[in-house]
């Protein structure tokens, strides 16, 4: 039978920093950056860059971060003391977003974001651990990336019953400018989960510092993805006034 694994205890494989991990979120935190940067230079500065206008460049990129950003957040369950604690900051910091571009009227408000699905995601995580625990087939993960990738559009459709947009089911009056519900994300999210709560020894290099400043930026991803935005808007503004 598998081991009885503790609702927040960190898998004996995961103590210890996982360098990598932070070098890849910082990279993608840079990426992310540099997207938004180019959607407000088009969209709110309109300015021009038809090469950012392609739908294809904006989805490949767009899914080359928040994909990357759900799959760590997953992977991370097993390095969290209180997984309930970080749903929590997750929520704070998805509720000060929806607040901050509600209020700006710069771009449509964020109600669904990222953060909220990593806030849901984790509680779904709280709930279902005792199950992944139980399931030791390497299938597990293979069925939910499937589902994931699966239902990846269902979410960019309207449906006619209202207040299901939290769970990937928005109606036609419903908007926001970010949008990653439980479903399909929950199930890519879930997948990692499942991973990190497997892997018992992580490969010396994994444990290597190979970019100290990407590293440093992956360690305080939260405060950079909540600030950023701010920053590259009052850099654009400056940068007008300055040009007259």
């Amino acid at each position: 039978m598998p081991r009885s694994v503790r609702s927040d205890a960190p898998a004996p494989s995961t103590r210890g920093r996982i360098v990598f991990l932070d070098t890849l979120r910082g990279l993608t935190i840079l990426s992310m950056v540099g997207f938004h940067f180019m959607f407000d230079y088009v969209y709110v500065y309109g300015f021009s860059a038809p090469w950012f206008a392609d739908a294809l460049i904006q989805n490949v990129w767009r899914c080359s971060i928040s994909w990357v950003f759900i799959a760590l957040a997953g992977l991370m369950t097993s390095f969290s003391r209180n997984n309930l604690k970080r749903a929590a900051v997750y929520g704070a910091a998805a509720l000060a977003v929806f607040l901050a571009t509600t209020l700006t009227d710069l771009t449509t408000p964020i109600n669904f974001g990222i953060l909220y699905c990593m806030a849901a995601c984790t509680l779904v995580f709280c709930v279902v651990r005792p199950a992944l625990a139980a399931c030791g087939s390497p299938l597990l993960p293979v069925a939910l990336i499937a589902l994931f990738l699966a239902l990846n559009n269902v979410h960019h459709q309207a449906y006619p019953v209202p207040y299901l947009a939290w769970l990937g089911f928005p109606d036609a009056a419903f908007s926001s400018g970010d949008y990653y519900p439980l479903v399909p994300y929950a199930f890519l999210y879930l997948a990692f989960a499942w991973v990190g709560m497997r892997v018992r020894r992580y490969p010396a290099w994994m444990r290597r510092d190979y970019c100290r400043p990407l590293t440093v930026i992956g360690k305080h991803s939260l405060l950079i993805y909540l600030a950023h935005q701010v920053v590259i808007v009052i850099g654009f503004e400056l940068t007008l006034i300055a040009l007259g």
